[in-house]
């Protein structure tokens, strides 16, 4: 019984392993190239996609012999995202803020060290042809990140820079710990975060920190598009307003009560020779 228990377990680990291949940038991949990913030989990976592929987790193209993931995934990511708290509170609000603005509206949680989209809505000024739900982004490089920052404790902050999380997108991003507590010491004055060509070039975003029942930021709410459309020399005041707006609504949706004096609960700051 011990035997066929680990082997079970072994089968299940594997095909994890396998479904974990497939990405926004490998969405469709052969037998071989999944062979060279996990490490597993052809003929166990053909069989272990061949089930898969019974089940609709994977689905094979007779004419390309090309695998990508099939309907049962998708059931099961609409299952998790309905599962969501911040994803239930804030979809609609967050597609209204897209139709409102005519720029790209995305909602995204932090999970573990990184942020996790749960939806994101187009206006006309910022088209896209796919979905940012599902992936990831780094805190230190986008707007809805550095919202998230700002309301983590000093030590997170600084573990994150200490254990080199902070790698360098563009000239512009942030890399450096000192420069990162300055810039989160204005994101909490001001309630909003910026992110100007920091993570790809030609794109910036506006972004607010949404808050659980118990004042914790645990999700963030972003416009973005290109320079062009967001136009922040123009645009920014009347953006923020909307945006912070548009988070406090989704904050008091997930049970958060506002201070009287309007001023968030947040850690103590950085000092600003940190690091």
């Amino acid at each position: 019984m011990a035997a066929e228990s680990g082997t079970g377990t072994q089968a299940i680990e594997r095909a994890m392993k396998l479904l974990a291949c497939f990405s926004g940038e490998h969405s469709e991949l052969r037998t071989s190239e999944l062979c060279a990913a996990t490490g597993l030989g052809q003929s166990t990976v053909s069989r272990m996609m061949a089930t898969l592929d019974r089940q609709g987790y994977v689905v094979l193209s007779p004419r390309t012999g090309l695998y990508r993931l099939g309907p049962t995934t998708v059931v099961l990511g609409a299952v998790a995202l309905n599962s969501s708290l911040v994803h239930r509170a804030g979809r609609q609000i967050a597609q209204n803020l897209a139709q409102s603005t005519n720029l790209g509206v995305n909602l995204a949680e932090l999970n573990g060290t990184k942020l996790f989209y749960l939806c994101n809505f187009e206006g006309a000024g910022s088209p896209k042809s796919f979905t940012m739900a599902g992936r990831s982004a780094p805190l230190h490089a986008t707007g809805l990140g550095k919202a998230v920052l700002s309301g983590r404790p000093v030590d997170y902050v600084r573990a994150y820079f200490e254990d080199a999380l902070a790698t360098p997108f563009t000239p512009h991003t942030i890399t450096r710990l000192d420069h990162m507590a300055a810039a989160l010491t204005e994101i909490r004055n001001r309630s909003y975060a910026t992110e100007i060509e920091e993570l790809a070039f030609g794109r910036a975003c506006l972004a607010a920190p949404i808050r659980g029942r118990t004042g914790e930021v645990v999700a963030a709410l972003s416009v973005n598009g290109p320079l062009s459309a967001i136009d922040l020399p123009n645009r920014q005041r009347d953006l923020s307003l909307r945006v912070i707006e548009a988070a406090d609504e989704i904050s008091v949706a997930l049970g958060y009560t506002p201070t009287p004096t309007g001023r968030h609960p947040h850690p103590a700051h950085l000092a600003e020779n940190s690091g």
